[in-house]
């Protein structure tokens, strides 16, 4: 009887939290119903193992005798996976899959080489809206550099407005004045691409037990509206799914007692750059 009594009690209690969560706090809907279906998650299939990683670049992690490999660990890094629809440039209707990364805000164009975009995490950091997209790929489409009255004649738009646009994608640190000509301020930008990931990977999926995951610096919410403000007004994101890279982080002990730790992508065995990982 008592055990009936605190199972009643139990689910009146969940289910008040939840109308209460519902009611007053929405945001930490999502938060509970990843909680209540934690156990598992999905995740790209490693190719790699850390011992074939450790072999390959024995001699270069490994600068002497005494430098030793201490016990790999491995990692999930966060992506958000969108299926999408756009328009291509042959005014047809393309669909595919975008592969998005949540630790440096960039797409993924290729799973087998790990290639890049570059710029969209500043994009994201700098809040950057639709209209000063239009300058920006504009710029990604002349090479990243154009003057004033090209500007204007390209985006057809009234001289005023165009100076706003300007002067907002300036105060952003999105674009630099260069002489008479504006330029794009990343360093060796690649923004000017199709909206599709080149996915050569299945996706499995993993038990949540022992999971180590790297944190989000930017959020699905953040990603898809930079999409949606890049790709035009005829991109749309048809459905969005949690994905995770899996990657080895292997330490190697200096002579001195110091260690030295780098990551690879379980996928190509490649060392990860620098970027926006979090590690």
């Amino acid at each position: 009887m008592l055990r009936i009594i605190s199972l009643i009690l139990t689910l009146a209690l969940l289910g008040y939290g939840g109308y209460y969560l519902h009611g007053k706090h929405p945001e930490y809907k999502t938060k509970v119903i990843e909680l209540i279906n934690s156990g598992s998650f999905h995740t790209l299939e490693a190719r790699f193992t850390p011992a074939q990683i450790m072999e390959m670049h024995r001699r270069e992690l490994l600068k002497g005798d005494k430098h030793k490999f201490l016990e790999p660990s491995l990692k999930f890094f966060p992506y958000l996976l969108m299926e999408v629809k756009y328009t291509t440039p042959i005014e047809s209707t393309g669909e595919g899959i975008i592969l998005w990364d949540q630790t440096d805000g960039e797409m993924v164009l290729n799973t087998q080489d790990w290639e890049k975009t570059h710029g969209f995490g500043d994009c994201i950091t700098a809040g950057t809206e639709k209209y000063e997209f239009k300058i920006i790929n504009l710029l990604s489409q002349k090479g990243g550099s154009i003057d004033r009255d090209g500007l204007c004649k390209s985006l057809q738009i009234d001289s005023n407005v165009l100076d706003l646009w300007i002067e907002s994608c300036h105060k952003k640190k999105l674009i630099v004045q260069s002489g008479n000509n504006y330029r794009l301020h990343f360093q060796a930008p690649k923004l000017h691409v199709i909206p599709e990931t080149q996915l050569h990977d299945r996706l499995v999926t993993k038990s949540f037990k022992d999971a180590e995951k790297v944190p989000k610096r930017f959020s699905s919410s953040q990603i898809k509206k930079i999409a949606e403000a890049a790709f035009g007004y005829d991109f749309a994101i048809r459905s969005t799914m949690d994905v995770f890279l899996p990657v080895y982080s292997l330490t190697v002990q200096n002579p001195d007692g110091s260690m030295h730790t780098s990551y690879w992508n379980a996928l190509n065995g490649k060392m990860l750059t620098k970027g926006g990982y979090v590690h």
